[in-house]
C-alpha cells in the first residue's frame, strides 16, 4: 500500500472508528431503552421499523446530497441529525411519550443514517482507486469491520455498564457527545478526492437522476438487482436479531435489570465482527467465487438462529450468538467488494445507498412481524422464525451467481468500473 493510499484508509478508519463508538453506546441496552419508556414489544420494534423506514424513505434524497455537494457534506450532515434526534430520544424517554412521538423521532433518526449510508464506503473506494491502490477491497474493508467490532465492543460494553451504574439515559447522551466530536475530525481530515460533486441539477431533478441511476445501476444489471433482492432478507433479519437478542439473553440470565449483560451480548457480536473481519480476505483467497462466501454465510447462520429454539443454557446461547455474528460478518466485507466491483465510480454513491434502501425496505416489515411473533410465542421461537426468512435470501445471491459477472472472482480493486 503506497503512502497516498494508507493514508485514506487511515482516515476511514478513523470514522469508522467514531461513528461506530457513538452508535454502540445504546446498541446493548436501545430495546431495553425503549420497553422502560412504557412501549410494548410490539410497539418496540414497530419503533425500529420506523427508524428503517426513515432510511427507506431518505436513501434517495441523501443519496443526492452525496453526488451532488459531496461525500464529506453528507457524512458532516449525518452527525448533525444523528445527534440531535438522539437527544430527542433522550427527551422522550424522560417524559414517557406516547408511541407515535417515538416513531416520529425513529424517522429522524433514520435520516441521521441515510447521510452516511453509501457515503463513506464510496468516498473510500474512489479515493484508493485515486490514490492507485492495488490490493483487494477486501482487505480494507475487512480492516474497517475490524476497527468496527473494536468499537462496538468497547461501546456496547461501556453502554451496558453505565446504564447499570446510572440510568438507561445516559448512554445517549454519550453519543450525542462523540458525534459532535467526529463532526470536528471529519471537517478537518475527510476530503473528497478522485471524485469531483456534480452541483448543476436541482433538487427535484436531481432525485429523479438519483432514481434513474439507481435502477440503471442496480436493479437493470442483473448480477447487482439479485443482490439488492436478496438484502430485505438478510438486513431486516438482522437487524431485528440483534435488538431481539438483549431482552432474550436477559430473561435466560434470569435478571431484567442486569444491563451489563445486554451489553455483553453486543460486545460478543462486535467480537465477532473483528473475528469476521479478519477471517474476510483469508476465505476470499481459498474460495473462487464471492457467491460462495455469501451463499454458506446466509445459510449457516440462519442454521443458527433455527438452534437458538431449542437453547435453554444462558451461555450456550452466548456461544450460539457468537457463531452467528462471527458468521455472518465474515461475509458482508466480501458481499461489499462484490457490489462496488460492479458498480461505475459515478454511480457508486447512490447505488449502494440504493441497496442500503432495499434492505431497510425488508426491516420495515420483518421487524414488527417478528416482534408481534415474540408477543405471542416467545424469543426462541422469533428467533427461529428469523432464520426461516432469511434463507429466503439464498436463491437470489445464487441467481447473481449464474450471470457470472466478473467481479464474482475479481481480486484487485482496480478492476472496478
Amino acid at each position: 500500500m503506497n503512502p497516498a493510499a494508507r493514508k485514506i484508509q487511515s482516515v476511514y478508519l478513523v470514522l469508522t472508528l467514531g461513528n461506530t463508538l457513538a452508535a454502540s453506546f445504546i446498541w446493548g441496552i436501545n430495546t431495553l431503552f425503549l420497553l422502560d419508556a412504557g412501549l410494548s414489544n410490539l410497539e418496540a420494534f414497530a419503533a425500529n421499523a420506523f427508524f428503517t423506514a426513515g432510511m427507506v424513505l431518505f436513501e434517495v434524497p441523501t443519496g443526492v446530497v452525496a453526488d451532488s455537494w459531496g461525500r464529506r457534506a453528507s457524512f458532516l450532515l449525518g452527525t448533525v441529525t444523528l445527534a440531535g434526534s438522539t437527544f430527542l430520544y433522550y427527551l422522550l424517554w424522560q417524559y414517557s411519550a406516547p408511541f407515535w412521538w417515538w416513531a416520529a423521532v425513529s424517522v429522524l433518526l433514520g435520516l441521521g443514517f441515510t447521510f452516511f449510508s453509501g457515503a463513506v464506503e464510496a468516498w473510500l473506494v474512489d479515493a484508493l482507486q485515486y490514490s492507485a491502490y492495488e490490493g483487494t477491497l477486501e482487505t480494507v474493508l475487512g480492516r474497517g469491520q475490524m476497527v468496527s467490532g473494536i468499537a462496538m465492543l468497547a461501546g456496547s460494553v461501556a453502554g451496558g455498564v453505565i446504564a447499570q451504574a446510572t440510568n438507561l439515559g445516559v448512554p445517549f447522551l454519550l453519543r450525542v457527545g462523540v458525534l459532535a466530536a467526529m463532526f470536528a475530525v471529519a471537517f478537518l481530515l475527510m476530503h473528497d478526492v478522485g471524485f469531483t460533486p456534480d452541483r448543476s441539477a436541482r433538487p427535484v431533478s436531481a432525485v429523479r437522476a438519483v432514481l434513474k441511476a439507481s435502477v440503471d445501476g442496480g436493479l437493470r444489471h442483473p448480477p447487482v438487482r439479485y443482490i439488492m433482492l436478496a438484502a430485505p432478507f438478510t438486513q431486516g433479519v438482522g437487524i431485528y436479531v440483534f435488538y431481539a437478542l438483549q431482552p432474550y439473553l436477559l430473561q435466560l440470565f434470569g435478571d431484567p435489570r442486569a444491563y451489563a449483560v445486554a451489553g455483553l451480548a453486543a460486545a460478543i457480536v462486535a467480537g465477532a465482527d473483528v473475528v469476521g473481519g479478519w477471517m474476510a480476505p483469508r476465505v476470499r483467497r481459498l474460495v473462487h467465487r464471492r457467491t460462495t462466501v455469501l451463499v454458506a454465510s446466509t445459510v449457516a447462520s440462519a442454521l443458527i438462529l433455527v438452534i437458538l429454539l431449542f437453547t435453554t443454557s444462558f451461555w450456550l446461547a452466548l456461544v450460539l450468538l457468537m457463531l452467528w455474528g462471527m458468521v455472518g460478518s465474515a461475509g458482508t466485507p466480501v458481499r461489499q467488494a462484490y457490489l462496488n466491483d460492479m458498480i461505475p465510480s459515478r454511480q457508486r454513491a447512490t447505488v449502494l445507498s440504493f441497496d442500503s434502501l432495499m434492505g431497510s425496505s425488508g426491516g420495515v416489515v420483518v421487524q414488527p412481524l417478528l416482534g408481534r411473533a415474540a408477543d405471542l410465542y416467545g424469543y426462541p421461537a422469533s428467533l427461529a422464525i428469523s432464520g426461516g426468512v432469511q434463507l429466503l435470501a439464498a436463491p437470489f445471491i445464487l441467481l447473481s451467481r449464474r450471470q457470472r459477472s466478473q467481479a464474482d472472482t475479481a481480486t484487485d480493486v482496480t478492476a472496478a468500473p
